[in-house]
C-alpha cells in the first residue's frame, strides 16, 4: 500500500519585515509561541539546530499530554527568502506522516508576502491531510494574530 499523498499552498501578507519573519519563522523557541496546530495545543522544544543539515525536535499536543513528536530536519536555508524541510509526526512508536515543507518570503513595503508549499505523505490514511492543512492554517494565522497585535513585534 502506498501512503496517500497531498500538496496545499498557504499564501499570506504579514505585516512584518522580511528579516523579522524570518526569524519567527525559523527560529525553535518562536516557534514554539505561534506553532502548534491549534489554540488547545502547545509545542514544546527538545532540540533545536538550526543549519542545513540541523535536526530539530518539539514535541507537540495538548498542554497536559504533548504526545506527538515532530522532528523536523532542515535542508536548504536561504536567509532571509526561503528555507525547505522535513516534518516527521510519530506518537506512541507510530509514525502517523511526512511533510515537506517550504518557505518563501518576498518584502512588500513593510510587509513580507510569505508562501508556504506542503507536501504530505500520510502513513495512516487520507485524515492526516486535513489534520496538516488544519494545523499550518491554524499555526500561520496565530502568527499574523500575534504580530498584528504586537506580541511578537
Amino acid at each position: 500500500m502506498t501512503a496517500p499523498i497531498a500538496t496545499f499552498r498557504l499564501t499570506r501578507t504579514i505585516a512584518a519585515p522580511q528579516d523579522r519573519l524570518w526569524h519567527l519563522l525559523t527560529d525553535a523557541k518562536s516557534r514554539e509561541i505561534w506553532g502548534a496546530p491549534s489554540d488547545d495545543a502547545v509545542l514544546v522544544l527538545e532540540t533545536t539546530d538550526l543549519r542545513e543539515g540541523g535536526h530539530e525536535r518539539h514535541r507537540c499536543g495538548p498542554a497536559d499530554n504533548p504526545e506527538f513528536t515532530v522532528d523536523t530536519h532542515w535542508y536548504h536555508i536561504d536567509t532571509p527568502t526561503r528555507a525547505c524541510f522535513t516534518e516527521t509526526i510519530t506518537a506512541g512508536g507510530q509514525r502517523f506522516g511526512v511533510s515537506l515543507v517550504t518557505y518563501v518570503l518576498a518584502p512588500d513595503g513593510p510587509s513580507t508576502n510569505l508562501t508556504v508549499d506542503v507536501a504530505v505523505a500520510s502513513m495512516t490514511g487520507e485524515d492526516m491531510q486535513d489534520d496538516f492543512q488544519s494545523g499550518w492554517t491554524s499555526g500561520l494565522d496565530r502568527l499574523d494574530r500575534l504580530i498584528r497585535s504586537g506580541e511578537l513585534a
